[in-house]
């Protein structure tokens, strides 16, 4: 893999990323194309330290089925979701709370819109406080290097 500019990449991120957050979401909107925000999604996990278990193809799946389901609305034009864990905060979530078992692994979900094909979203939900935030706080970490808004 190659790595972005950074210096280019923070420059245009930082100007067009809006931060959302709702009880249960937090996300980020730039200009940056869907490829590139998944190329820095998979550098910033990577970075971390921590691997990739799973990436779940959301919207071609979504696409694939809409007529076997009977509908005929595009929901996306691009949706990943990213399937990670942290061995250390995980188990220091859990000890914590057995219970937090629930929220493992974590999921980054990268996505564009039909309605706004020149914005990619990237987020995750956000967690119980508590023990949880640290791992809101690894997430948000990792989703704004993948675009550059450190």
């Amino acid at each position: 893999m190659r790595a972005a500019p950074l210096g280019l990449v923070a420059a245009l991120s930082l100007v067009a990323t809006q931060a959302f957050a709702t009880d249960s979401l937090i996300r980020y909107t730039t200009d940056q194309s869907f490829e590139d925000v998944v190329f820095g999604l998979e550098n910033a996990i990577l970075d971390e330290g921590l691997v990739i278990d799973h990436v779940s193809h959301t919207g071609d799946m979504l696409e694939r089925t809409k007529a076997d389901v009977g509908s005929d609305v595009t929901l996306f034009k691009h949706a990943d979701i990213y399937s990670f864990c942290s061995a250390k905060i995980s188990r220091e979530v859990m000890e914590a709370d057995p219970m937090n078992i629930v929220f493992c692994p974590y999921d980054i979900f990268v996505m564009v819109s039909p309605e706004q094909p020149d914005q990619t979203t990237i987020g995750f939900r956000s967690f119980p406080d508590g023990a949880m935030k640290k791992v809101e706080a690894l997430l948000d970490t990792i989703a704004r290097a993948a675009i550059g808004a450190e």
